[in-house]
């Protein structure tokens, strides 16, 4: 007879625990970050939100967080200004984190001839600057320690080129790169570093898209699920890069597409 403790189903459990863990989310307050966040508290983790404008008292993040029973502590800083992510950086570092998810992320949709240095530049800071900061002064204490999770946010932009977004395709196939880079040097230390490659997702980054109705048509045709992903459908994939089911999983760039490159 098996014995529970040695189960499957027991060890699928325990695989999946984020008990004990601290975890951070960066664009926590809403769409993707904030089911992201309420993945995580419900696997078993205290959450520290970050957002621009994520209230300090009262909000959906902590409202999700502590229906669950854990705690959750709102950080507001904007990730397109230097000083501030450098100060988050030091923040976090001093804090035994043990997940860090870079999910914060803006887009500018501008043809490429007309598309400023200002939104370039911009997209650049708050996409890959910040993964980059928070990544190498969280993952610093990580290493420390021999252990912790990292996981970025990187997009179909990674893999294809897309039309109008210069600045946020360049950032997102450089969030790609850079989390294979930090694997080659972390895994073997402890540290896992991954990337979820979201599809086409109904948020307010994707709102302009979803009100053009040719466009929409025409990216729907093109997805064999036949719809655009739901913010908890990329919660999933995150939460399992974040559990020790992934401990042997590192630098890849996992799509949650609905079948888009396969298409």
């Amino acid at each position: 007879m098996t014995n529970p403790a040695t189960s499957p189903a027991a060890y699928l459990t325990r695989s999946f625990t984020l008990e004990g863990k601290l975890a951070v989310v960066t664009g926590a307050r809403q769409g993707i970050g904030l089911a992201i966040t309420e993945a995580l508290a419900s696997a078993g983790a205290d959450i520290i939100g970050v957002s621009n404008d994520l209230p300090l008292g009262e909000s959906a993040a902590r409202t999700t967080v502590e229906q669950v029973g854990r705690t959750f502590t709102p950080l507001r800083v904007d990730l397109s200004v230097r000083d501030e992510v450098s100060k988050l950086a030091a923040d976090l570092a001093g804090r035994q984190v043990d997940i860090l998810v870079n999910n914060g992320g803006t887009i500018r949709r501008t043809a490429a001839a007309e598309h400023s240095d200002d939104d370039f530049d911009y997209v650049m800071d708050v996409n890959l600057r910040s993964t980059f900061v928070l990544s190498r002064e969280v993952g610093r204490t990580m290493l420390e320690r021999g252990s912790g999770k990292i996981v970025n946010l990187a997009s179909m932009l990674s893999f294809q080129g897309g039309v109008n977004v210069p600045g946020y395709t360049s950032s997102k196939s450089a969030v790609a790169g850079l989390t294979k880079a930090l694997a080659n040097e972390w895994a073997g230390r402890g540290v896992n570093v991954n990337a979820v490659a979201p599809g086409y997702v109904a948020t307010a980054n994707t709102h302009d898209l979803r009100q053009d109705a040719e466009r929409s048509k025409e990216i729907l045709s093109r997805i064999p699920a036949a719809r655009w992903a739901e913010a908890g459908d990329i919660a999933g994939a995150v939460l399992f890069l974040c559990s020790s089911a992934a401990d042997y999983v590192n630098g890849i760039v996992l799509p949650v597409d609905g079948g888009w490159l396969a298409r």
